[in-house]
């Protein structure tokens, strides 16, 4: 273990016996409900990426600033991974499935080198819908509402601790928070990049106006 590392290696102390409980829900549950959460939990991150292409379809025909945060949104998931990557090398947590002895994983038990906190998976997919909830309130419910399933099923497969994906959503959240409403300020570039070779992916836009279908700050309520 690296000397830099902080002293939280054993997570079992912090939430193993909740942990525990729901790994023996997930062992004794019908089958094809496993089967779907452990899709879900593979593949479901593309989801996110559906809704931020979806956004920036929306947005083609919204005021720049609305663009501006759309095109900011994958940026905004790639700061918090790297955040969150630093956090994990920082602390070296072991994962559960490896640590608590009688836990089984539904995917395959990462090993040693994958450390457990924070969750990369609930980072990614709360840094993307709190992204978009600065694009379209509608979209951000709907996303943060995938991002809970996502950092569930994390716990529920058995390759984190409850307090694992807690702690990723936050670094999502306040990383999104942070970012989102300063993407809103390069409005002026989005309207120079529309009036360039970029304007058929960018759109023609709007201007920023509140008239139905739009929030005040000029967000559309997809």
């Amino acid at each position: 273990m690296s000397s830099r590392a902080l002293a939280v290696y054993d997570g079992s102390g912090i939430d193993g016996g909740l942990y525990t409980r729901v790994n023996g829900w997930a062992q004794s549950a019908p089958h094809w409900l496993d089967d779907v959460i452990k899709v879900w939990s593979a593949i479901g991150l593309g989801l996110f990426a559906l809704f931020m292409l979806y956004a920036w379809w929306r947005a083609r025909g919204a005021d720049s600033a609305v663009m501006a945060r759309v095109l900011a949104s994958p940026v905004i998931v790639v700061v918090a991974y790297g955040i969150n990557s630093v956090l994990k090398g920082m602390v070296e947590e072991l994962r559960p499935c490896a640590q608590i002895k009688g836990s089984i994983s539904l995917e395959t038990c990462p090993a040693a080198g994958d450390w457990s906190f924070p969750s990369n998976h609930s980072v990614i997919a709360f840094a993307a819908a709190i992204s978009l909830w600065f694009v379209s309130r509608r979209l951000g419910v709907v996303a943060t509402v995938f991002a809970a399933l996502m950092a569930a099923s994390r716990v529920w497969v058995g390759v984190h601790y409850p307090h694992d994906v807690a702690v990723g959503a936050l670094v999502g959240i306040v990383v999104a928070l942070l970012l989102a409403p300063l993407a809103g300020r390069c409005g002026p570039l989005v309207d120079r990049m529309r009036s360039g070779a970029l304007r058929p992916l960018l759109g023609p836009g709007t201007p920023p106006v509140v008239s139905r279908g739009y929030a005040s700050a000029g967000a559309r309520q997809y």
